[in-house]
């Protein structure tokens, strides 16, 4: 008989931790060994014998938390925004120091929102314009959105030597046409009854196209993390960005 693996959450409180303490607790093949809240000591990790760690906290804490995880020879999957290139190249510095370690970073753990930022990369050389409207629920604490910027940070990958997008605004308020991501303008709302949700406008001349998803709830997030929870074992090092367990280029 195959053995449970046996996952733990840190940031159990949270909307996100609370949604995946409930499907990881009814997940086949999974078993929920700790439910921790931000200040509960991390040691509980060991004690538990935990093997997978799911990382849903702040970004005050969040780096400290997978540090932790990896040093101890835990896989983690982590959905904390902030971390940027600096603290993700630590990180894979660290795990270099742990062979075998495997965690993964989402900025996003719904499928759709996956897939819908690979098609805006695809889709951006093909067309002068792109911009990114992100929408979001007014408690969250960041913006733009760790989607918004790993969308843009495609796009502008995809875009790499094409000319840049047309634009003549010469006066503008300040943050009028949004924060710049590599030079793909976002733009960020905060509205309650918002979840998430967001949209590349991509334009030329005569012609625009729209690449929408919206999530409703937390429920729409379980199935990345699930997917995730299941694979961070068998990819050593560090993944950024669900899309690296897809397979979308096979």
């Amino acid at each position: 008989m195959t053995e449970n693996l046996r996952v733990a959450v840190i940031g159990a409180n949270g909307r996100m931790g609370a949604a995946a303490v409930a499907a990881i607790g009814r997940a086949d093949g999974l078993e929920l060994v700790a439910a921790l809240g931000r200040s509960d000591p991390l040691e509980r990790l060991l004690e538990t014998r935990a093997q997978v760690v799911v990382e849903l906290t702040v970004p005050d804490s969040s780096e400290q938390n997978v540090r932790f995880a990896v040093q101890h020879g835990l896989h983690a999957v982590v959905g904390t925004t902030g971390w940027d290139a600096g603290k993700r190249t630590a990180l894979a510095g660290l795990l270099a120091q742990n062979p075998g370690v495997g965690v993964l970073i989402a900025p996003n753990f719904a499928l759709g929102s996956v897939l819908a930022t690979r098609f805006a990369a695809q889709a951006a050389r093909y067309f002068d314009s792109v911009e990114i409207i992100e929408l979001h629920h007014p408690h969250k604490v960041d913006a733009p959105s760790g989607t918004a910027i790993r969308t843009a940070q495609l796009i502008a990958q995809a875009r790499a030597g094409l000319p840049p997008a047309p634009d003549a605004t010469e006066q503008a308020m300040p943050g009028a046409r949004g924060a710049v991501v590599d030079e793909v303008p976002v733009h960020s709302v905060r509205l309650a009854g918002l979840t998430a949700h967001q949209e590349v406008l991509l334009g030329s001349a005569g012609e625009q196209l729209s690449i929408r998803h919206d999530s409703f709830g937390q429920d729409s997030f379980m199935p990345g993390v699930l997917l995730g929870v299941r694979k961070v074992a068998s990819v050593p090092g560090l993944t950024y960005g669900l899309d690296g367990y897809l397979e979308l280029d096979s």
